[in-house]
């Protein structure tokens, strides 16, 4: 779904207090000026409502925090930066819907989002089309950047536009299979996935670096994600003889299917990506999910400076959803849209030009800083430059690191 950066979730954020406020404040017209100065909009698409909520909520409130702190610092001169949200419910059509409605307005320098690879693939034309910058924090599929063929030895950027903070699937799957291998001594898995983009193309790129380990595939299947019964594959799972599961998919689905191939007699940890790593999966899961293992994106938090600087000022705002998995990302995504517009501003006698959205777009390839999951830059695909990669396992009560690293082809 999406990945160098933070990747914790602070169980003392849930107890946050106070609804989202929003930032800045337009006047009755709904027009740009905003205390004498210029409004700046970043556009946010993430799921909101829906299963995968909390990890669009943790997006949204990100990025608001970060816009809130660029008008307290007077970061950019003369501008003001607010946010608009918009709810994609995880589902392309929709996600193609507000992209459209993003580009439309003309206040709208930039965009942070989407959480699902699948809903980005229906965003990034609309988006390149109006020279309007896009910088998901969750993102992971490969091709999203460096095209269908990526993995062919060809590698070409569909889109100048598009950008990402999160690590790909192309370092995310081969990453778990070295661990599970090398460090968990699993040697034969059962790999499962949801048919959607992110699912399956995660699911690959782990399958093919297990098998060159030496790894066994025994069994392979995909689940239905709007079913919640997962008994057949999970007999599948027992009768197989694995002793890993590896799924390429989301948390609404990972918790029930972990808890089911536990019920089925498959005493065997299931290990997934950055999308079920949330505290959604614990609560689904449950108990029988204790010893599963996911992977996310960065270091853990409590390695980062920049991050608890993030998380303090995070709690300091009380919001009252966590910031969960991408909110490091988020903000970063946010920061740096905020970074490119502060650099068109600056190269333009202190105001932004007829052309702000091409100028941000082109800034965007050479924006650099430190952020909050560590520094901040793109290549030439737009992929983010930090590549690190934890491993969590659920332990107690929540996600706790067992090893950062990255993937070493």
């Amino acid at each position: 779904m999406r990945q160098r950066s933070l990747i914790a979730i602070t169980a003392a954020l849930a107890a946050g207090a106070l609804t989202l406020t929003a930032c800045g404040s337009r006047d009755e017209e709904g027009g740009s000026n905003t205390g004498g100065g210029t409004t700046v909009v970043i556009g946010i698409d993430a799921p909101l409502t829906g299963d995968l909520s909390a990890l669009g909520l943790g997006i949204k409130n990100s990025v608001d925090l970060a816009a809130k702190q660029a008008n307290e610092k007077k970061y950019v001169d003369g501008i003001t930066f607010e946010v608009e949200a918009l709810d994609d419910q995880a589902q392309p059509s929709s996600g193609q819907q507000n992209a459209t409605k993003l580009v439309a307005n003309k206040e709208v320098l930039g965009a942070v989002g989407p959480l699902n690879s699948s809903v980005a693939e229906s965003m990034q034309k609309v988006f390149d089309d109006a020279k309007l910058v896009q910088v998901s924090p969750a993102n992971t599929n490969p091709a999203l950047s460096q095209g269908p063929d990526w993995n062919g030895g060809t590698k070409a950027r569909p889109y100048k536009s598009y950008f990402r903070t999160a690590t790909t699937d192309a370092i995310q799957g081969p990453f778990a299979a070295q661990y599970l291998y090398n460090d968990d001594k699993k040697k034969k898995v059962f790999v499962i996935d949801d048919k959607k983009t992110y699912g399956a193309g995660l699911a690959a790129t782990f399958t093919d670096e297990f098998k060159k380990l030496g790894g066994k595939v025994v069994g392979t299947d995909h689940i239905d994600p709007d079913t919640k019964d997962f008994s057949a594959v999970a007999t599948k799972v027992k009768k197989s003889g694995a002793d890993v599961v590896y799924y390429g998919g989301e948390y609404p689905q990972a918790g029930p299917l972990s808890k089911q191939i536990k019920k089925a007699g498959a005493k065997i940890p299931l290990v997934g990506g950055d999308g079920i790593f949330s505290a959604d999966f614990i609560k689904l899961s449950g108990k029988d999910g204790q010893g599963d293992l996911a992977t996310s994106v960065g270091a853990p938090v409590e390695e980062l400076p920049s991050a608890k600087e993030f998380v303090a000022n995070y709690k300091k705002a009380q919001y009252k959803e966590p910031f969960e998995a991408y909110g490091g990302y988020s903000y970063d995504s946010a920061w740096a849209i905020i970074e490119a517009v502060k650099a068109v501003v600056e190269a333009n006698d202190g105001k932004l030009p007829d052309d702000a959205r091409a100028k941000v777009t082109e800034a965007m390839q050479k924006v650099s800083f430190d952020g909050v999951t560590g520094k901040v830059s793109f290549d030439e695909f737009g992929d983010a430059t930090n590549k690190q990669l934890t491993v969590y396992k659920y332990e107690g009560d929540a996600w706790k690191p067992v090893k950062s690293g990255t993937y070493t082809g």
